[in-house]
């Protein structure tokens, strides 16, 4: 009996069950899997040619459907970024939109955007997305140069599947560097085109071999094309928003101006009002306070910062110094002082030119103010000449003089000699001060020449002592290349001062520094002795000024040129210096600490003192005149020096430790 055959499948027709594979839209494998169970069901060899015919052709309409659902899906997310695009309007966003939807398109690892730079003449990194390299963040591509140079260069797309082996750009260290850094191997460029021009290149890219087909880069294409009207658009906005932002700023400055032109017109109505009804320098600083909108004083010119000061009256312009503006005052190169307006770090040009207009103001306003004290100055100067010339003077008619301009020449006084110590005054000491117009003696100064400089200097110190008598109810006159000064003493001795306490030479060296810092040049003052009526006892002033002048020519002579002193702070050449020859002042001053000292302990520093300097200054020597033991010369010496201060025995203190030593025994035997 013959085998029997394997019965034949179902006469089903070949194509059905790929047709309903592919209506359920199995995978690939599962077309194979329906030729395999036929083979293994023994089908007939026509039967499986029937079947692997109808699987190409199920797999080949597959295929196509794949790509067809796969264009669709492509063109849906172009027509969505398209969309996405139109609605942004900043530059940034639309930018980085652009290189995200690229990246998302394609699948590729990273995405990126390259901007043509019209003044470099070459193309630069604008935006990454899935970039890791800050190296490759801010690469810039000459023309030409590497893929996307090329792209920009060409205005066409450019694909490689291994950018370091493709010889068709223009590999460059730089750029291979970054690339490198970054990891890329398959790079699609794509020109973003506006008309016949290229503005920049999109790229998506991948760290691996990948081929883009030429569906991949048409679409690339496609959303470059759009990109390209975006960022066009996008552009037109920020440059449209950027006029309008202009615009509105020109006319709000139109605005301001208008305002501004207003506050100046007041200001200069003001101005004018407050000169013509004799208004003050304080009514001028209220004044512009208002219209600015601030707070305006008027400030010596010590009190305001020297170099905001030193600025202003070089450029003859108001100044910002940190929140406040400063306006010097100033005559010629004088300073008269400063507008100080303060909290206000912006200030308006025109505001600004209001502030430098009070300024001047001010000035003609302090001008005119001078004038008439100058007249009262002139009073005091020719009330001082007869006190120090005219001896014999109606003590009476002294007194009324002296009471027009407020002085009290029954109380103490003390006479100040004043000179400035300026190369310019040298050699002019035969020069003479006639009130406010200086001139030397034998004509007028040469313009220009040194008796010019000379007098200038002279004029700033006679201004600043007369200011200075006048504020202290005193007198002031010019006289021998100098000022001299009769201020009355205050509470405690302080000549002209507000203060308790003070001497002549601490009074000396006050007037020294306000006369320095008015003048700024150094300025040497000497003082006299008190002098206890200037009225009852003219003679007195005329002594007295003789002694402050030797005072005064005695610190120039030391070499302490621009400072104050009276003869008490010369040590034993104060005796020669004053009149009054105070010997036990002097020993006072000098040993006073060491008698003082004796008489609280019992002690013997005096006589051990005596006996050091009558023994050459040796100890061994003061042992035997003494008959102590050296210790106890040393000893005593040693407490001498924390008694009288380290420097006893230098040469000049030891000159006047022995003066005041043969004095003090002078006085004691005289007094035996």
């Amino acid at each position: 009996m013959p085998p029997q055959q394997p019965a034949e499948p179902s006469a089903e027709p070949a194509e059905t069950p790929f047709l309903d594979l592919l209506a359920t839209g199995a995978p690939a494998e599962d077309f194979e899997r329906a030729v395999l169970r036929a083979r293994a069901a023994g089908a007939s060899a026509e039967r499986l040619a029937a079947l692997e015919h109808a699987k190409l052709l199920a797999l080949r309409v597959r295929t196509e459907l794949e790509g067809r659902r796969r264009r669709e899906a492509e063109l849906s997310a172009l027509y969505e970024t398209a969309h996405d695009l139109a609605g942004l309007r900043d530059l940034d966003a639309v930018l980085r939109a652009i290189v995200q939807r690229a990246r998302s398109l394609l699948g590729t690892e990273t995405a990126y955007m390259t901007l043509n730079d019209p003044v470099e003449g070459d193309t630069y990194m604008r935006v990454t997305d899935g970039s890791v390299s800050a190296r490759f963040q801010q690469l810039r591509l000459g023309m030409g140069e590497g893929l996307g140079g090329l792209v920009a260069q060409t205005a066409r797309p450019y694909v490689t599947d291994s950018y370091f082996d493709d010889p068709r750009f223009q590999h460059t260290r730089a750029i291979d560097t970054g690339v490198r850094d970054e990891g890329l191997v398959a790079i699609l460029g794509v020109p973003l085109k506006l008309g016949s021009g290229v503005i920049g290149v999109l790229f998506a890219a991948d760290r691996r071999v990948r081929v883009f087909d030429h569906a991949e880069i048409a679409l690339l294409s496609a959303h470059a094309a759009h990109a390209a009207v975006a960022i066009d658009t996008a552009n037109l906005l920020a440059e449209t928003r950027k006029a309008m932002t202009e615009l509105e700023a020109a006319n709000e400055i139109i605005r301001d101006r208008s305002g501004v032109i207003e506050r100046a017109s007041d200001i200069h109505d003001r101005l004018a009002e407050l000169v013509l009804r004799g208004g003050g320098v304080q009514d001028v600083a209220a004044a512009v306070a208002e219209v600015l909108d601030g707070t305006v004083e008027f400030t010596d010119a010590e009190r305001v910062p020297a170099e905001a000061l030193d600025r202003s009256r070089a450029d003859g312009h108001a100044v910002r110094d940190g929140d406040d503006w400063v306006a010097a005052v100033r005559s010629g190169s004088e300073v008269l002082g400063a507008l100080v307006l303060r909290g206000h770090p912006r200030l308006d040009p025109v505001d600004q030119r209001t502030l430098e207009r009070a300024a001047m103001v001010t000035s003609l306003l302090l001008l005119a103010r001078r004038t008439a004290g100058e007249a009262e100055q002139r009073v005091r100067g020719e009330l001082l000449d007869d006190l120090l010339e005219a001896p014999d003077r109606d003590p009476r008619l002294l007194r009324e003089r002296a009471a027009r301009v407020a002085a009290d020449l029954d109380v103490p006084h003390v006479v100040f000699a004043a000179r400035i110590e300026d190369p310019a005054c040298e050699g002019l000491e035969g020069a003479v001060l006639a009130g406010p117009g200086p001139v030397p003696a034998g004509g007028a100064a040469r313009p220009g020449g040194p008796e010019s400089a000379g007098a200038t200097a002279r004029q700033r110190l006679w201004s600043a002592a007369s200011h200075l008598a006048a504020t202290r109810h005193g007198l002031a006159a010019a006289r021998d290349a100098g000022v001299v000064l009769l201020l009355p003493l205050g509470r405690g001795g302080d000549a002209g001062g507000d203060q308790d306490g003070g001497e002549p030479g601490e009074a000396a060296r006050r007037v020294a520094r306000q006369l320095g810092a008015a003048v700024q040049a150094p300025v040497t003052v000497g003082a006299s002795a008190p002098v206890p009526a200037p009225a009852a006892e003219p003679a007195a002033v005329a002594a007295a000024y003789a002694q402050a002048r030797r005072c005064r020519e005695a610190l120039r002579v030391l070499g302490r040129a621009g400072q104050g002193a009276a003869a008490e702070d010369f040590g034993f050449l104060g005796l020669l210096l004053a009149d009054g020859r105070d010997v036990d002042g002097f020993v006072r001053r000098t040993l006073g600490e060491v008698a003082d000292y004796d008489a609280r302990r019992g002690t013997d520093l005096l006589r051990t003192l005596h006996a050091y300097f009558d023994s050459g200054m040796s100890p061994a020597r003061t042992k035997d005149a003494l008959h102590v033991h050296v210790n106890t010369v040393a000893q005593r010496l040693d407490r001498i020096g924390r008694l009288l201060g380290s420097d006893w025995q230098s040469p000049s203190r030891a000159l006047e430790l022995q003066l005041a030593l043969r004095l003090h025994q002078l006085s004691a035997a005289l007094g035996d």
